[in-house]
Order: C-alpha cells, then structure tokens, then sequence
C-alpha cells in the first residue's frame, strides 16, 4: 500500500468523490448542499478552509434516503448505520473504495477516503418540544457510541460501562433513534439531527433549504441551500471571522492508496 501523506493528495481524492456525487445527484433530480465546514471554506475562502481536509454535504430526508439506497459508483460507495453493521458514525459517507482510512473510532472497520452525507429532518416549531428531542437524541448517540466505540468515550468509566452493558442492541437503538429524528410532517425548521449536528442553536428555517443555489469551491461550481446565510449564522455565529490561531487545526488522517 502507497500511503497518502499530502493533505492535496487526499483533498484530490475527496473533489473526485464529490464531483461524482454532484453528477449523480444533478442527474437524479436530488437536492445538495455544501454545508457546514466546507459551506464555511466556499463562502469565505472559495474553497477548503486551510488547514481543512474533509468535506460535508446536506440533504434533506427524502433525498438523503433515496441517494443512499440508490448511488452507484465504479469505485464509490455509500456506507451508512442503516446497511452496515458495527458502522460508529449516523450519518452516511461516500468512501472510495481503492483507499483506506484508519480513524481512532473506527479502527476495527475498513473505511476509505471519504466525503460526508448528513440528513436534514423537520423538527418541532415549539422550542420546549425541540430541547426534549435534543436531551433525549443526545443520550441516545452516547449510549450508541459506548456500545460501539474501541475505548472509553466517556470522562466516567462508571458510565461507560453502564451504557455498554444495556441490555439493547445498537440495531435496536438505531431504529428508537430514527423514530425520534425523522419526522414525516413538515414543520417550519429544520436541523441536522445526527450526533454530528450542531447544539440545538443550530436549528433554521426549512424555507432555506427549499432550493438550491450555485456556489465556487475550489474553481469548480457546486450547489448550496438558497439560505445558506441564515444557516450559518444560526450555526456558527460571525461565520466570516477567522477563529482563534490555537482552534485553526487539521484532522489527524492515516489512509493509504490499496
């Protein structure tokens, strides 16, 4: 194995993954959105953030559900907590599959270079109903993660080992989970509701996510939500302020060529 050691070499990696997404989506009537860090690097940086080295997407529930159940790539797949068992995170990922990537969660399941795939859900408008489906998300993703993480997660082994002993599967848990988060009425807001997502702040109107608009990201054209400033600043504050020196700090990646 040839092991990938220049962070340009994996961002190649990652822009291949997501030109393929945008073809297949832009081919398959599915909406996208560069959002979080990514949308952040676009906006202020026209691309990756600089020191940088994943990209995230959007998509709202419907889309989401269709593009993991139907994207096929010659040397893309998606993996996502519904199809595969043991898999740590909650939301899906593309990988390419000519790669590996070892990561301190996953050590024990084979993951390639990847981009990211977040579902977006309605949430309830009614904020003291939005904070209970928060605390109760929140201790759900951390009994989920004890169960499935290679060491303590935790500050308590007590609670650690509490959680991991639950006599309830992560299969079980998925499924209370996706109960929780999905909401098939429509509401007025909207969230990433996967352990990944922001705090409850992060919350924004669904109205911004009804479209999409075009967006540069590394000389290339890609698409964003027609509210992406709205959902920035709800999520991140004064998002065009670089942050402090000390928090400018890149992933550590282990990932090699097969």
């Amino acid at each position: 194995m040839k092991e990938i050691t220049d962070i340009h070499e994996l961002r190649h990696i990652q822009m291949a993954i997501l030109d393929d997404v945008h073809a297949f989506c832009q081919a398959h009537g599915l909406l996208y959105f560069l959002s979080s860090g990514s949308l952040i690097g676009a906006v202020r940086h026209g691309g990756y953030i600089p020191w940088d080295d994943d990209i995230d997407i959007y998509m709202p529930r419907h889309d989401y559900e269709r593009f993991v159940n139907s994207y096929k790539a010659s040397c893309y797949r998606v993996i996502n907590p519904a199809t595969e068992p043991h898999y740590y995170y909650t939301f899906a990922k593309v990988v390419d599959t000519r790669t590996r990537l070892v990561e301190d969660e996953v050590k024990s399941y084979e993951i390639g270079v990847y981009i990211d795939i977040f579902p977006v859900d309605y949430v309830s408008d009614d904020p003291q109903e939005r904070k209970r489906i928060f605390r109760r998300k929140k201790l759900l993703y951390k009994i989920r993660r004890c169960k499935l993480a290679q060491s303590n997660p935790l500050d308590s082994a007590l609670a650690f080992w509490c959680y991991r002993l639950l006599p309830i599967s992560v299969k079980c848990l998925n499924r209370i989970i996706r109960r929780l988060i999905v909401k098939e009425v429509p509401t007025h807001t909207v969230c990433n509701m996967t352990e990944a997502g922001p705090s409850l702040n992060g919350c924004f109107p669904a109205e911004a996510i009804a479209s999409q608009v075009d967006i540069a990201f590394e000389n290339r054209t890609y698409k964003t939500m027609v509210g992406f400033k709205e959902y920035l600043t709800r999520t991140y504050g004064d998002y065009m302020t670089l942050p402090p020196v000390e928090k400018r700090v890149t992933h550590h990646f282990e990932a090699w060529w097969l």
